[in-house]
């Protein structure tokens, strides 16, 4: 079965690497000249670091190098995906700098044709029959910039407006005003280098997110806190068990004042009443994946003048003021603003995709319909990788990449797909209702990582002995402790040989086995 990849971050890379040992002829498709994702060169921003520490922040069979500061800085982590692509192999099977332009499902039985071309030019174009095809572009490749009114005026008079991974030169700060637009990881993480060297560095916040210290208290490591299945057990789940039912049952007061502790605890360290910033809400909050990392340096720039943060504001207008360019904001102010950049989020789409194609994968609010955040319903010889974004994104592509190849494998039996259905329409609704609707389309599961990882392994059932996650409740969860989940899954789908999808005559649903009992599909 020869198998096409489309993006070559963690979850492209962790997919070619989990499939080629599985059996399957893979080609990975990535448009940047080098690995990476969000970590390639050509979208990196200054001051760009990881959220998690390195012991929890990579695949399960390469820990991230000894040598590594807790925090790595987004170099690093290419540096440590290119090591990945030596360790296992994968040179062989990279189309870098190569950009898939289209992607066409020609029926159930006989695959898909993808066209590619080098990126950055229009022709030649190639085109390629493939068995299979996984989605891995991410979701965080394709960054929105508002459509700011006046932008003509102020671009003429010398204004930039950009995301803030099209920015890659710091020096283009010195001496520049600046207006950073966002409260997120990124926007924060790019105002503290540029406040060094600009002239003015402005951040406009529609709203404030709840901020983690990496110490929290400057002791714990936070860590300890969030990377735990604790952590996540404090945040109500779709569907309880074990312990959770007394966190959220008789335990809920415990529980609550475990939440409140910590964003009590932060509201002092970070001084964030005395600046004024903070979020409204309470720190449960973050429940609605509104929580990220400090960055480091940021509220001490506050508080020296270096950063102005505009909370609960929005640009209304770019315009040109006394000859400069300048941004118009929701209250009046007008800021003196040559560079705007812009942390404002992703659009959730697939760009080779046709409109009838996403149609079929999206509901009418345009939320991907994945089974476990995996496999669309109603398109065959379809998967998706990294559509499971977490604390623990890496371990989470890389185990949805181990389903994935179950799957074509013949080594899972599904339910029917009416049921699928519901148990992905149920799932949309409660991700919607806790989230206000700020679940990316679908694709967002913070803070749940380690749920969605066991509904993963359950379904092959594979997932590690109750004494291992009986650990990660009280320790940060070590990838490492997976390792071996892809030898067993090969091992356990050997008698099948590669059945599912590679047996098309035997099923033009592309290798679905279901389970037509009423038994229950778990969340």
């Amino acid at each position: 079965m020869r198998i096409a990849v489309v993006g070559a971050g963690f979850a492209g890379l962790s997919a070619a690497k989990v499939l080629r040992q599985s059996g399957f002829d893979v080609t990975v498709f990535e448009k940047a000249p080098d690995v990476g994702g969000v970590w390639s060169r050509t979208r990196r921003y200054p001051g760009l670091h990881t959220q998690n520490n390195k012991g929890t922040y990579h695949l399960s069979d390469l820990p991230m190098p000894t040598d590594y500061p807790q925090w790595p800085s987004g170099e690093q982590v290419q540096r440590y995906l290119e090591s990945y692509v030596e360790k296992f192999g994968l040179t062989g099977v990279l189309r870098l700098s190569t950009e898939v332009v289209t992607a066409e499902l020609i029926n159930d039985d006989t695959g898909w044709l993808v066209t590619s071309r080098p990126a950055g030019a229009s022709e030649p174009v190639t085109v390629q029959r493939y068995d299979h095809l996984i989605v891995a572009n991410g979701i965080f490749s394709d960054p929105v910039v508002p459509s700011f009114d006046g932008h003509a005026a102020f671009a003429a008079a010398g204004g930039r407006v950009l995301a803030t991974g099209e920015f890659h030169d710091v020096e283009a700060a010195r001496g520049r005003n600046v207006l950073v637009v966002g409260y997120g990881k990124s926007s924060c993480d790019v105002a503290v280098p540029l406040s060094d060297l600009a002239a003015q560095t402005h951040v406009v916040a529609r709203g404030l997110l709840w901020k983690m210290p990496r110490k929290l208290g400057g002791a714990l490591n936070y860590k300890y806190l969030l990377l735990t299945r604790m952590g996540e057990a404090l945040f109500r789940y779709l569907h309880l068990r074990g312990f959770e039912r007394f966190l959220h049952g008789p335990g809920n007061g415990l529980r609550q004042r475990m939440v409140d502790s910590v964003g009590s605890v932060a509201t002092r360290q970070l001084k964030l009443r005395e600046l004024g910033l903070v979020p409204n809400g309470s720190f449960a909050d973050i429940a609605r994946s509104t929580v990220s990392l400090v960055t480091e340096g940021f509220f001490e720039r506050v508080a020296d003048g270096r950063i102005a943060v505009h909370r609960d504001q929005v640009i209304t207008e770019l315009l040109v003021h006394d000859g400069r360019p300048a941004a118009r904001l929701a209250d009046g102010t007008v800021l003196p603003a040559d560079l705007v950049i812009c942390g404002t989020g992703f659009r959730q789409h697939v760009p080779f995709f046709d409109d009838a194609l996403h149609t079929r994968l999206q509901d009418e609010a345009g939320n991907f319909q994945l089974y476990r955040q995996i496999l669309p319903l109603g398109v065959p010889r379809l998967t998706f990788a990294g559509y499971n974004s977490s604390f623990f994104s890496p371990l989470s592509a890389e185990m949805a990449a181990v389903w994935t190849a179950a799957y074509l494998r013949g080594g899972i039996t599904l339910p029917a797909e009416d049921r699928m259905r519901d148990e992905v329409r149920t799932r949309l609704a409660w991700m919607a209702a806790r989230t206000n609707g700020r679940h990316a389309r679908g694709t967002n599961i913070i803070p749940f990582s380690m749920h969605n990882i066991d509904e993963v392994l359950d379904e092959m059932g594979l997932n590690l002995g109750p004494l291992t996650r009986a650990r990660q409740w009280l320790l940060p969860v070590d990838p490492r402790s997976y390792r071996g989940v892809t030898a067993r899954m090969i091992a356990r789908t050997a008698d099948g040989g590669t059945t599912g999808e590679a047996a098309s005559a035997r099923s033009a649903r592309g290798g679905i086995r279901h389970n037509h009992e009423e038994s229950h599909v778990s969340g």
